[in-house]
Order: structure tokens, then sequence, then C-alpha cells
């Protein structure tokens, strides 16, 4: 089995450490994430946080294993909430970690329910600080083809090295 690898993170996602710098500098901005086209409600709650180390074997026999931080969000409107601050959400990851070991590189899920539709997993953007709140995209995470993936990324490699500046005279983008 592969040693865990936790950079094995998409570009357009970010870790729990990556989330919680971002946030610290802006610990009383309203914190309001974003998915499916909305940002969550107001009274959202952070209802679960886990950690977990995963092995696994893909589609292509190919052996992997990772850690993943998973916070939970319930999307719910209560009366007389605003959206949670940035601190308060650093407030409850530290004393998560007092209880359950957070790796700060590991990948992070969010999984959502608004309490009557299935719970979706989510992957999140660079937190931004926009309207004196910090907005955090959050994106569906599919499924993927590990091997295919990995295809894919060596053949852009091999084309961005054939067509680059330096190889521009070599022909091989003709």
């Amino acid at each position: 089995m592969n040693a865990i690898d936790n950079n094995k993170i998409q570009a357009e996602e970010i870790s729990l450490g990556l989330l919680l710098d971002a946030l610290s500098g802006d610990k009383d901005a309203p914190l309001v994430f974003h998915y499916d086209g909305r940002p969550v409600k107001p009274g959202y709650h952070i209802t679960e946080v886990k950690a977990g180390q995963f092995s696994a074997l893909d589609c292509g026999a190919n052996p992997e294993a990772w850690t993943e931080i998973f916070i939970q969000l319930w999307d719910i409107a209560e009366v007389e909430r605003t959206h949670m601050p940035a601190g308060k959400f650093h407030a409850i990851i530290r004393k998560v970690t007092e209880h359950v070991q957070l790796d700060g590189s590991a990948k992070l899920t969010f999984e959502v329910s608004d309490g009557v539709r299935p719970m979706q997993l989510y992957c999140a953007a660079m937190p931004i600080l926009r309207g004196g709140a910090v907005h955090v995209d959050l994106s569906p995470r599919p499924a993927s083809c590990k091997p295919r993936d990995r295809w894919l990324a060596e053949e852009t490699r091999k084309a961005a090295a054939c067509c680059g500046p330096s190889a521009a005279e070599s022909g091989c983008c003709a």
C-alpha cells in the first residue's frame, strides 16, 4: 500500500489548514458557504467534524492511501441568527482538535444537507473576502476514474513540455 499522500488534492480544492489560515485574519466577518448556486442559510450549523484515514484500490488496481477531514453543514434558517463568524468556525475546529487528531494537510470535504434532501459531498475553494463577509464556494465532488485522471494529467504535461516556449523550434507542435 502506498504511504499516505495528501498532495493529491485537486487545484480547485483546499485543505483544512489552508482554510483555517485564510479565516484567521477575518475572525469577525460572517462566514458564508455557497453551494448549488446559493448561500447557506444564516442559521447553518456545523453538526459534525470527522477525520478518516483511507486505504483503497482504484479501478486500475492501484493502491492508494490518504487522510480526509469531513465537515458536516446543516443548512437551516433560524430566526434572528446571522451567518457564523469566521472566528467561531475556527474555534469549533480548534475544540474538535482537543478530541480528534486533524491533519491540516488532509483533503477537506464538506457534507451539506438541509435536513430534507440527501447529504451531498463538496470540496471547498479558497475563501474570498467580499462585501464584509468571507465567502467559500463549495463545488460538487464528482466520482472519477483515477487511472484515467493520471493519464490525462500526463498527456497534459507532455503537451505543455512539447508546446512550451523552449520547444517552439523543435517542430513537435506543428
